[in-house]
């Protein structure tokens, strides 16, 4: 199993969306896309989920 991490190669603000994609084995577009349409929609907090991904992963 894939350990979660940034991805320092495949990043765009911190490399969250990149390391969530190569774990998950998906395109990094997609999770980035996901991140997006939830934020717009208003699900849960993702902005959240991503500041607290960004600062806890390695």
């Amino acid at each position: 199993m894939n350990k979660l991490t940034l991805d320092k190669e495949n990043k765009k603000f911190m490399g969250v969306c990149g390391g969530v994609a190569n774990w998950a084995h998906i395109d990094a577009g997609l999770v980035r896309l996901g991140f997006v349409v939830a934020t717009l929609i208003g699900v849960g907090s993702p902005i959240l989920i991503y500041l607290i991904l960004a600062f806890i992963l390695d």
